[in-house]
């Protein structure tokens, strides 16, 4: 279940740090009851971003093929780099 806090919470700020980092999932703050913020520790945000690196990744390289790039096969991909980093 998301862990839900008032906006006025916010001056207890080393309470919400010391939670952030115990539960590692985001916090949403409202405000006027509605959904306003989002706080997270940094190592929290940090999986959250590499995560959205992958995803990105993933997705310019389906785009590229729609658009009739060639697919390189596994077998190809992994002589490159092994001649690229191991000569």
């Amino acid at each position: 279940m998301p862990t839900i806090i008032p906006i006025r919470d916010l001056r207890n700020t080393s309470e919400i740090s010391d939670m952030a980092h115990r539960i590692q999932e985001p916090i949403f703050i409202t405000k006027n009851g509605y959904s306003d913020l989002v706080v997270m520790s940094t190592e929290l945000y940090e999986k959250f971003a590499q995560a959205n690196k992958i995803d990105q990744a993933i997705f310019e390289a389906e785009k590229e093929v729609e658009e009739g790039a060639k697919p390189v096969s596994l077998k190809s991909a992994k002589k490159k780099l092994d001649k690229k980093y191991y000569g």
